[in-house]
Formats: C-alpha cells, sequence, structure tokens
C-alpha cells in the first residue's frame, strides 16, 4: 500500500511489524527496529513474564509510533540520535508500569472542603470498610433468609436500623439520592403534576438539576410563588385534579437571604393532608443526629422532618450520615410498599458492599456519642480548631525540613466548608498551611503536591498555596513521598 504525503514528493511504504514505517532519504526512520526484533531480547523476557505478551507488544508499538512522531517533527531526521536497546527497555518497562498503576487513587484531602463531590465524598468509617471489604471476598446472605433457608430480601438488612433512627414506618434504600427521588417521583406521580415552589427547583453539581430528573421520572412539574418568596396559598391555588404530589426539597447547597417567605413544613403538611395527597421531601444532605452537638446549626434531621409532616424523605448516604453512596428512603409504610413494587426499583438497586457499609454506619448511630467520633465526616466536622492548630505545626516543621531554604512555610487560620450541599454558608473555623515557594508560582506549587504519593490536594486563595488541616488526623500524612 502507497501512502502520500503533500510535503514529500516520494512516497513512503507502510510495511509489516518487521518494518511499521519505510520512508526513501530518511536513515532515522529506516533504523528503527521492528516490534518482533524488541519484544525478541533477552532483556524483554521479563517484562513479559509479567504483563503477558500481548501487552508488551502493543505497549512495545506505542513508544516506536511515539519515537516515528518525534523523529517526522524533528524536520531532520538524518540527525536524530535513535535509542540503544537499553533504553528502549528502560522506556517500555517505564511505560508498562505506568499504565499499571490504578487511576483510582488515595489522596489527602486538605481542600477546605470536608465532604468533597471530586475526591469521594465522604470517607468510611473504619468498620463500615472493613465490613465492605470482608463482604466483597464472601459470599454473604444478601438475599437468603438464615431463618427461614428461602429467599430473603435485602431490604430487611437495612430497614429497621434506618427506621430505628428516623421513627419512619418503613425504608428502602437505591444506588443514591438522585435515583431515590426518580423513584418515589415516578411511583407517585408518574404522569401527573407534582408541585413545587419556584425556589427550590435546585441545580446540584455537574449541572444536575431537579426539573430534568423530574421530567425522567414522568412527573409533571407545577411551579408555584417565585424565586424568594412561596406562600401556601400558591399551592393552594395549584392543586387540581391531575395534581398527585406535593414535593418540599431542601435547599441545601444554597440560602435565599432578604425579602424571603415559603410555607412550614407542618403548613404544607395539612393542606397535602385536607386534599388527600402525599407530601414528599428532598432532605438531601441527610443528617440523623443533631449537628448542635458539633457545634453546628441550620440542618433539619430525619427525624424531624418526618415528625413536622412529611409522608415520605430522600437523604444520601455519602454526605452527613458519613456512610457509603446511597439513597434511602424513609416514611410511610404504604407508600415504601408501593416504591419496592415498581420495578425501577431493581435497576437502582445496592450491591452487596455497600449494604455492608451501609449497615456498619447506621450501626454506628446506635449510640450517637461513638458516632461523632467514629464516623469521620463527624469527627472531621466536629473537631476543636485547637486541635487542628497542633497537626498545623507539625506539618510546618516537616515540609520545613522538606522544602528547606527554598520556601517560607506557615500556618494561619482560615474558613472551610462542609461541602457536597451540606451546611451552605456556614463558615467552618480551621488552620491552614501555607508554602509560599522561591522557584515556583501557587499555581505550580499545587500541582507540586498533585504529583506525591499519596497526592496531597490543596488550594490557592488570595494569591497563597494552601493545605487546610481540618481533615488531617496525623501530620504525617502531609509528608511528600514521590510515586517510586
Amino acid at each position: 500500500m502507497f501512502v502520500y504525503n503533500a510535503e514529500v514528493t516520494q512516497p513512503y511504504t507502510v510495511l509489516t511489524d518487521s518494518w511499521p514505517i519505510q520512508m526513501t532519504g530518511d536513515k532515522s526512520l529506516r533504523k528503527l527496529p521492528s516490534v518482533d526484533r524488541i519484544v525478541g531480547l533477552a532483556s524483554c523476557k521479563s517484562l513479559i513474564d509479567r504483563y503477558g505478551r500481548s501487552r508488551v507488544v502493543g505497549a512495545t508499538r506505542k513508544l516506536l509510533d511515539h519515537i516515528r512522531n518525534e523523529i517526522l517533527s524533528a524536520g531532520n531526521g538524518e540527525d536524530y540520535a535513535l535509542k540503544s536497546d537499553e533504553d528502549l527497555m528502560s522506556a517500555l518497562s517505564s511505560q508498562l508500569k505506568e499504565s499499571s498503576r490504578p487511576l483510582l487513587k488515595k489522596v489527602v484531602n486538605c481542600s477546605g472542603v470536608i465532604i468533597h463531590t471530586n475526591l469521594g465524598r465522604a470517607m468510611l468509617a473504619e468498620t463500615a470498610g472493613k465490613a465492605a471489604m470482608d463482604t466483597a471476598v464472601s459470599c454473604v446472605n444478601l438475599e437468603y433468609s438464615l431463618k427461614e433457608g428461602e429467599r430473603g430480601e435485602r431490604d430487611d438488612i437495612l430497614e429497621g436500623l434506618i427506621t430505628g433512627l428516623t421513627g419512619a414506618e418503613a425504608a428502602t434504600v437505591v444506588n443514591n439520592n438522585a435515583a431515590a427521588v426518580l423513584l418515589v417521583l415516578n411511583t407517585l406521580s408518574d404522569r401527573k403534576e407534582t408541585i413545587v415552589s419556584r425556589g427550590e427547583l435546585i441545580e446540584i453539581g455537574g449541572s444536575f438539576r431537579l426539573p430534568e430528573i423530574m421530567a425522567k421520572s414522568g412527573s409533571v412539574l407545577k411551579e408555584v410563588g417565585t424565586t424568594n418568596r412561596t406562600h401556601l396559598s400558591d399551592y393552594q391555588t395549584a392543586i387540581n385534579q391531575n395534581t398527585a404530589l406535593i414535593l418540599s426539597v431542601h435547599t441545601s447547597n444554597y440560602r435565599i437571604i432578604g425579602f424571603t417567605s415559603k410555607p412550614e413544613l407542618t403548613q404544607l403538611k395539612t393542606l397535602a393532608k385536607s386534599k388527600s395527597l402525599p407530601l414528599m421531601v428532598d432532605l438531601g444532605a441527610g443528617a440523623v443526629i443533631d449537628l448542635e452537638r458539633l457545634g453546628l446549626k441550620g440542618e433539619p434531621t430525619v427525624a424531624q422532618t418526618l415528625d413536622n409532616g412529611a409522608d415520605v424523605v430522600t437523604i444520601s448516604g455519602d454526605k452527613l450520615l458519613g456512610g457509603p453512596q446511597a439513597g434511602i428512603i424513609a416514611g410511610d409504610s404504604g407508600i415504601i410498599a408501593r416504591i419496592r413494587k415498581n420495578p425501577l426499583k431493581r435497576a437502582l438497586r445496592l450491591d452487596k458492599m455497600t449494604i455492608s457499609a451501609l449497615e456498619a454506619t447506621l450501626r454506628i448511630y446506635q449510640n450517637p456519642d461513638e458516632a461523632v467520633e467514629a464516623v469521620p465526616t463527624l469527627r472531621h466536622l466536629g473537631k476543636p480548631v485547637e486541635k487542628i492548630r497542633a497537626v498545623a505545626g507539625k506539618a510546618v516543621e516537616i515540609l520545613k525540613d522538606e522544602f528547606g531554604g527554598d520556601a517560607e512555610v506557615f500556618a494561619v487560620d482560615d474558613i472551610c466548608r462542609a461541602g457536597s450541599g451540606s451546611l451552605p454558608e456556614v463558615d467552618i473555623p480551621s488552620v491552614s498551611v501555607v508554602v509560599r515557594h522561591k522557584n515556583m508560582n501557587p499555581d505550580e506549587v499545587k500541582k507540586w503536591f498533585r504529583s506525591l504519593d499519596p497526592p496531597i490536594i490543596g488550594r490557592v486563595e488570595s494569591g497563597m498555596f494552601r493545605l487546610d488541616m481540618r481533615c488531617v488526623d496525623d501530620a504525617g500524612q502531609i509528608r511528600p513521598r514521590h510515586e517510586s
């Protein structure tokens, strides 16, 4: 096969692996070794034994393509210095090693956001992580009743724990809160109207919008009120024969302040009951204990929301609960029974590892005093500033030793956020370590810390690179280690 290049008057021929490309007049390209010769080198045998022949062959082709492009980009292939066999083996080994590294890596969260969606949200409690690991490598009674010796239900594992913590009549779980909202809407309001205040039509991370979820659920959105003010009469006027549900959405990732108004949940319940309509609350962040014990205010619990009139509540498992990604649906037993019969429920169900981790997390909450320390999310939210300052001081010494005279390192008082739509606008006092390098600008310092093993994720603010220490339990976590 002959291939022509507009800038080359002579044709060059694409051949087999023995000579990948041959161009008349270009000695460097003609001297490129074949894939077969490289793979046949004695020094390549150890790579084949470790990675397998097919991967080594593929990596070799990729390496030769890279060298070939370098030669063509150089413009004068006659002057290009070809790599020795030893250099080729070293480059091939590095390429294979790099491609074998996991893409999902442990990182150290010094971002100033405690429940960081981009960093995996909540860290599991140690017992929850162990439970997930044990379940992953074992057969378990996921849908098998040990008492009856026959098929059981997944919900049986978690329902009693959820109802015990929330006071709900019944509960079920799916794979995240968006799925929970989708499932409830589809069950209660498919092809019928759901009334929502305009001030609660939220958008969360990744351009995820409530109206779009409602459209996918089959429910028809009926907006009432205005962005800042919605009255009970707005809901009353909107109810018609096609209304199936009233939905209240906790604006967990923003606040509307100033000239505002909205009905109390108890008022909505009275209205919903008078019209024989269910009242749903998407609580989002999902606190199950009063966060005032951590010195934080403004986040309603599931139990409080149900007590105030909600028939069904949805929350996330990996936000304020501090568990794995999950969507918890709790409330009226009749509604939960209908949800369980929805065919979508199977498509959105949890796997055995998530159920195991969620069960372990919920069991910790049976003793709230234990939970505030054992659940990392709660521990980090409630950590005293004095404790953070002590860790930051040790971190300063570690980094001064690392950088020597090349950087100024010092601690500053700072503010962090809960994150992931939890406790919006709540300033949480913290302490950050600032690194001011002589030869790198703040963005370059940020990139350098990301290159470590494990990567350390900080932020640049006010022209300084900062490592917020609220989520760091041991200063040794920020000791720089480069990937080997």
